[in-house]
């Protein structure tokens, strides 16, 4: 089974950090368990002592913090200004919690605009932070954590600190930068204020070192995290660390291990209901059991993992079920139900490319801004030093005046210099965010649009095109025996291969995995069969070399052209889906037309 990529598996460990850590801790707790002692002690009488008492069970206590708010609109107790605002934050942090981010969202920016108590809204800050990531707008997200970041010299409350250098942590490893989260995340472990734990610095360390690839199931910040967080009476957090450790499992093919974790923490997440660690434990349970070779009770982890979803939801969890009923289904010969569920997966998995394209223009975008921001403060700084010498310098000579206007103009100068290395570097991140960054041809929304593109103008002039698609025959495997980075190489030298094929006006774009498509612009169906078949030569004919290593690789090669399927890109790209089926359920290594023609050569 492929391996899932480490970012999206411990981004709901990350968010789920958020909502933990804006809890109040410190506060003595008056609630006992009804299982060891009597029930609720504490009254309403003092409104801001019970929510404090509220505030300090978000996370050792969900379930009973859900009661007190409950309580608290129930009996609606006379609250002061700023209690109000704690409880509408709270509400805020618990819809959150519950998934609805657009109603959480429009609380807390009430909350961030009109509470008067410094503490809270910074902590409606933090929460929105979280709120933005999980939403994927990721310009916004990572422009907050940029303003949070400037006023974290300024924050000399040790919570308050504490909060900003967890959101930093997070927001840059969600960006991909995996050194800066592991810094904040160690300088939050040695600045743990009052009444705080370890159980949060060790969450946000072990989700960077696993993002980094540089931690293993029998690493001690693993185990370190989970004795913190279950001393510190955090189920959430502790299930964030130990859904983290199946993942490790699962990656070192120990599925018993993972399988057997699993069925131990099911109890607490079944409790809490948290949804990203209901469908992260089912997605895992059907990974486990799909590798331990039990088909049945696999597919019924899988379908339970689907079962959860919201409509049109684009997960890291669903494209690992998906898979999973994939594969299963594959297995038991059921070739419909196979092809319905890779279709699912393919869904997922051009999600998850769009949303890593997505994050890592975004953090650019951001720090952009937030460099343009900075110059425009600077020139503004310079104009005001320049007006004040011009006030001392007119009642100079001439010259003291010629020279004046010489500085100024190098000033002028220098800015527009300035200006224009951002707009090249703007320009410069626009052009790699119309490129795959693996392979350096075209992305898959920028082929679509340029395929549609020439199309139109090919059309105008009554000319004709042919598109293919490329899927490589039994890549997974090539996965699965040499690794990830092998499999790097092979797409990459598969790209190097066809390159030369190509004429200046042809298209060439990677649609996904192991997937690519090429427009042939002013090419008929005859041709277009022969350049698709000479493709397809080329690359049986050239094994891929790593190291000492040789690969053999084919390919399966669907062809539509305009004269059967039109100009339009979606049926186009419909019918050479199809006929890429056909090739690869007709013994793959083959190249197959719309109308059932048919190109192949066995494997040697």
């Amino acid at each position: 089974m492929a391996r899932l990529p480490n970012r999206l598996k411990t981004w709901t460990a990350l968010a789920v950090l958020g909502l933990g850590a804006l809890a109040q801790p410190g506060h003595a707790s008056l609630m006992v368990d009804t299982a060891t002692g009597p029930a609720v002690q504490s009254t309403i009488g003092n409104p801001s002592a019970f929510l404090d008492q509220a505030e300090s069970l978000q996370r050792k206590d969900h379930p009973k913090f859900v009661q007190m708010l409950e309580r608290l609109h129930r009996e609606t107790p006379k609250l002061s200004p700023r209690d109000e605002w704690r409880l509408r934050y709270l509400d805020a942090w618990e819809v959150m919690f519950q998934g609805n981010y657009a109603k959480s969202e429009e609380a807390l920016r009430e909350i961030i605009a009109k509470a008067t108590d410094d503490a809270i809204r910074f902590r409606a800050s933090s929460l929105l932070l979280m709120n933005l990531g999980w939403n994927q707008r990721y310009e916004e997200a990572f422009t907050l954590a940029n303003r949070l970041a400037s006023e974290l010299p300024s924050i000399k409350d040790p919570m308050t600190r504490f909060l900003v250098l967890m959101n930093l942590s997070q927001m840059l490893d969600l960006a991909g930068q995996t050194d800066l989260a592991i810094k904040y995340a160690r300088m939050m472990d040695e600045a743990i204020p009052a009444g705080e734990n370890r159980c949060l610095p060790l969450n946000l360390l072990v989700a960077a070192l696993y993002n980094g690839k540089r931690l293993h199931s029998a690493s001690p910040e693993v185990q370190e995290g989970i004795d913190a967080c279950t001393a510190a009476q955090q189920p959430v957090a502790t299930n964030s660390i130990r859904l983290v450790l199946g993942s490790l499992y699962i990656d070192e093919k120990q599925p018993a291990k993972a399988l057997a974790l699993l069925d131990r923490i099911e109890p607490t997440v079944r409790l809490n209901r948290f949804y990203p660690h209901m469908l992260s434990a089912q997605a895992e349970r059907a990974q486990a059991l799909s590798m331990l070779g039990n088909d049945s009770e696999a597919r019924k982890a899988g379908l339970a993992a689907a079962a959860m979803a919201h409509q049109g939801e684009i997960s890291e969890w669903l494209m690992v079920a998906y898979e999973v009923l994939y594969e299963v289904e594959k297995r038991q010969g059921h070739t419909a139900a196979a092809l319905v569920y890779h279709e699912q997966y393919a869904a997922q998995d051009k999600g998850y490319l769009n949303d890593i394209s997505a994050r890592t223009l975004a953090y650019e975008m951001a720090q952009q801004h937030l460099h343009v921001q900075r110059l425009e403060t600077d020139a503004l700084a310079k104009q005001n030093s320049i007006l004040r010498l011009q006030q001392a310098l007119n009642t100079k000579a001439v010259e003291t005046g010629r020279l004046y206007i010489a500085l100024l103009l190098m000033m002028l100068v220098s800015i527009v210099l300035w200006l224009f290395r951002i707009k090249r570097s703007q320009l410069r991140f626009k052009k790699l965010s119309c490129v795959d960054g693996l392979t350096g041809i075209l992305n898959h929304q920028t082929f679509i649009a340029e395929a549609s593109r020439a199309l139109h103008l090919t059309e105008k002039k009554h000319g004709k095109a042919c598109l293919i698609f490329i899927d490589l025959d039994h890549f997974k495997q090539i996965n699965d025996t040499h690794g990830h980075a092998v499999g790097d190489d092979m797409l990459k030298h598969v790209v190097t291969l066809c390159r030369p094929l190509l004429r200046t006006s042809d298209l060439f774009g990677r649609l996904g995995g192991e997937e690519f498509g090429i427009l042939f612009v002013d090419c008929g169906r005859e041709q277009g069969m022969m350049l698709a078949e000479r493709v397809r030569r080329t690359i049986e004919a050239s094994p891929g070399h790593c190291e000492d290593l040789a690969v053999a690789l084919s390919a399966s090669i669907g062809m539509a052209a305009t004269d059967m399927s039109g100009y339009a890109m979606q049926p186009l790209c419909r019918d050479a889906d199809a006929a890429l089926y056909r090739a690869k359920r007709g013994g793959r290594n083959r190249v197959v037309t719309d109308n059932g023609d048919e190109k192949h050569a066995k494997r040697a």
